[in-house]
């Protein structure tokens, strides 16, 4: 009778070469296959977000099988544990490069905020409150509370140097960051021969921010701007005062509709009725336009303007024509 020993030993080897090349096969798809992703991909994980939940989500973009990171995640006696954030995987990664790309740090979720022209420190803080930045709620306070340098002067605050614009903001950003990119945007959107443009005028920068401000705050169309310039360059010329609404609506705590005679006898320095010259600081956030305006005012006869609908002013040379404007467009 013949012994079956060599037959076990058949089988066992059999069983062998098959776990063997099980193996080998699962390794190299854990870290030899590099077929996916076809191109760069970009996965969000949400806050609370297991590591299983995770995976899933990394295999539903095409990167890497979850259950290649899980086997990777027991082999590796870890915690389950992911990072919340915003994960970049390059093209063609191994399944074991995409695990560590998943158990390392993510980037920061982040979100677009657009900043209007004309809105004040203030308004940002709102706007950024709104928009859930939480780490940044104290940003008007850092804004009235911090300065920069510009043509050799110190700004009294942040206003009138926070460039309005479409800015993608990490969502745990903090006040100081977020002031930081809207100034080094306001810098690199000035002209590059701004302080001399300014000379030109008799102007600090400083000065020809804050005229922008105005401009801002009381032009509504683009035509209207350089022509506005010019008037608040006229009567500062003149030794007028300016007597631009949009200065006293600065100092009051909320928007008053009209203009009463107790606002106009509110001695702030931001009355521009009662005080010569350009208020102390900026009084809103210029976009390009008013800045272009500012440094290009047009040279005009006029010194009173009057809205009258539709966007657009009247303008008049003397008291007298512009009291004739308030008669036909204000009452």
């Amino acid at each position: 009778m013949q012994s079956s020993f060599p037959l076990i030993s058949r089988v066992v080897l059999l069983v062998v070469l098959v776990a063997a090349l099980a193996l080998a096969s699962i390794c190299y798809l854990l870290v030899g296959d590099r077929t996916h992703p076809a191109t760069v991909t970009t996965v969000i994980v949400p806050p609370g977000t297991s590591f299983t939940a995770a995976a899933r989500q990394v295999e539903a973009a095409g990167v890497a099988p979850a259950w290649g990171l899980r086997v990777l995640e027991r082999l590796h006696g870890r915690n389950g544990a992911v990072t919340a954030g915003k994960f970049i995987f390059p093209p063609h990664v191994s399944v074991q490069q995409a695990y560590e790309a998943l158990k390392g740090s993510a980037l920061p979720l982040a979100h677009w905020v657009t900043v209007p022209e004309g809105f004040t420190a203030a308004q940002i803080a709102a706007r950024l409150r709104a928009e859930g930045f939480n780490r940044a709620q104290n940003f008007a306070r850092y804004a009235a509370s911090h300065t920069i340098m510009i043509d050799g002067y110190r700004t009294r605050s942040l206003e009138g140097y926070l460039f309005p614009s479409t800015y993608l903001i990490a969502d745990d950003a903090d006040a100081a960051s977020i002031a930081g990119v809207m100034v080094a945007e306001f810098r690199r959107r000035l002209p590059y021969d701004a302080v001399r443009q300014a000379r030109r005028l008799h102007q600090t920068l400083p000065q020809i921010v804050t005229i922008a401000s105005l401009i801002e705050r009381e032009a509504k169309i683009d035509g209207e701007r350089a022509l506005m310039a010019g008037i608040y360059e006229h009567r500062l010329a003149l030794g007028m005062p300016l007597e631009v609404d949009a200065t006293l609506e600065y100092a009051f705590a909320a928007h008053h509709s009209v203009i009463t005679a107790a606002d106009l006898a509110h001695d702030t320095p931001y009355n521009s009725y009662r005080h010569l010259g350009l208020p102390p600081t900026p009084i809103a956030n210029p976009g390009l336009a008013s800045l272009v305006a500012a440094f290009h005012p047009r040279r005009t006869p006029y010194l009173y303007y009057v809205y009258r609908g539709g966007g657009r002013h009247a303008f008049a040379a003397t008291l007298e024509e512009h009291n004739q404007n308030v008669a036909r467009y204000l009452r």
